[in-house]
């Protein structure tokens, strides 16, 4: 029997319309999904302004002491097609508020960590259940509502992230700071059930969800359905270079402020994250405009905007540089939100494993480019780490172009 006849994504009779732009529930879905992105990436990302403080703390090197980031987001990447695979039998809103609120607690319990390798088991466990959030957020969206108001929806779930992310930094900073890293994370912790309670309370539940039969044994079919497509296979490299080419840049970008010409303070080259809240505007700014002008015609457009201010980040006179950091921020913001949405629209059947195989591949990005432009620091400077992540996203590009041809789901 075909992997179609089984599909999570096949509508009952009796599912009625898909939630339509503007209405009541449009709201509450759009509200749900940005604490929810909010929550992801704040309970994620927290730890790693506190590197230095566990490093003094558990007398750890600082590639020892960054394992409490990258342990979770390892974890996080596998789980993400186990998690895809379990939705498609529990249901989506049921497996994403339990991930968001087991990961809160998680972080409410590192602030009682005895030691740092209890520190990672619990940070570890954080990343194999949050792994139960972004694709199946992505696939509820591409389910429940309407196309031509999916971008707006998944606009405002990036934008939820984007804000997540920097504010789940700034907040253990300051906290740390002034009190200690571990009433840091029990604050976050709290925070994140919160945003699990509202995230709760306010998302509509699935009405065009079917669970399916066949649990892991469909996942074969479903790997083999979605790489055979004609579009899905060029956005999950899209997502590969263009996460690859984000986190690289933030990766690097602190020690080019922090030496010559510019000596910046660390409080200073901290505060470059606030460039994170142009995610917020530029996501619903992106997918606004894929919703009318159709992703196909939009996507490349935002590429470009990423790789131009990549290339400004080349000059010495530090307005234009920062101008160029927040250039780029701005558009790999707008290129997730149109590509992500896209992935929800063109998977015809299974589309949480289409939304976990778009992550993992996001997720692998950040690790692999990261590396290389980790060795291209040392060899060449910034202009090394510019012309890695140059190429990176000059493919990114052509592939945007060559998705500009793609038929039916655009």
């Amino acid at each position: 029997m075909s992997l179609s006849a089984h599909s999570a994504t096949a509508i009952p009779a009796t599912a009625g319309p898909r939630i339509a732009g503007g209405s009541a529930e449009f709201k509450r879905s759009n509200r749900a999904m940005f604490f929810g992105g909010f929550a992801t990436f704040a309970l994620l990302y927290c730890v790693q302004p506190l590197m230095p403080l566990l490093s003094h703390e558990f007398a750890l090197t600082a590639a020892q002491s960054s394992m409490v980031l990258s342990i979770s987001t390892g974890a996080l990447a596998v789980s993400l097609l186990a998690s895809s695979a379990i939705s498609e039998r529990l249901g989506r809103k049921p497996l994403m508020v339990g991930a968001m609120a087991v990961a809160a607690i998680m972080t409410l319990l590192c602030a009682f960590a005895h030691n740092y390798p209890q520190l990672l088991a619990m940070r570890a466990l954080l990343g194999v259940v949050l792994g139960g959030m972004p694709a199946i957020a992505m696939a509820y969206l591409g389910e429940e509502i309407e196309p031509q108001s999916l971008g707006l929806s998944m606009g405002l779930y990036i934008s939820g992230s984007a804000f997540g992310g920097m504010a789940g930094r700034v907040l253990t900073s300051v906290l740390s700071d002034h009190f200690s890293w571990r009433l840091a994370l029990a604050v976050v912790g709290v925070a994140g059930i919160a945003a699990a309670l509202e995230f709760w309370r306010s998302l509509p539940a699935s009405r065009h969800f079917h669970p399916a039969r066949g649990g892991w044994r469909m996942l074969p079919a479903g790997f083999r359905l979605h790489l055979s497509d004609a579009g899905l296979p060029w956005l999950f490299a899209l997502a590969f270079l263009v996460m690859g080419a984000f986190v690289s840049l933030y990766n690097y970008i602190a020690y080019r402020l922090l030496g010559g010409p510019f000596g910046l303070s660390q409080s200073v080259v901290g505060a470059v994250s606030f460039f994170y809240l142009l995610g917020i505007y530029s996501s619903v700014w992106a997918g606004r405009l894929a919703d009318r002008f159709g992703r196909r015609h939009v996507l490349w457009v935002m590429a470009l905007i990423m790789l131009s201010g990549l290339l400004l980040t080349l000059s010495n006179w530090l307005p234009l540089m920062l101008l160029g950091v927040a250039v780029f921020t701005y558009g790999f913001f707008a290129t997730h939100s149109v590509a992500s949405s896209w992935v929800g629209r063109r998977a015809a059947s299974n589309k949480a494993l289409a939304s976990a195989l778009y992550l993992f591949f996001y997720y692998l990005g950040s690790s692999v480019i990261g590396s290389a432009t980790g060795v291209m620091w040392g060899q060449a400077g910034w202009p090394g780490v510019v012309a890695v992540l140059a190429l990176s996203l000059v493919l990114a590009l052509l592939v945007a172009v060559r998705l500009r041809r793609l038929r039916g789901q655009v």
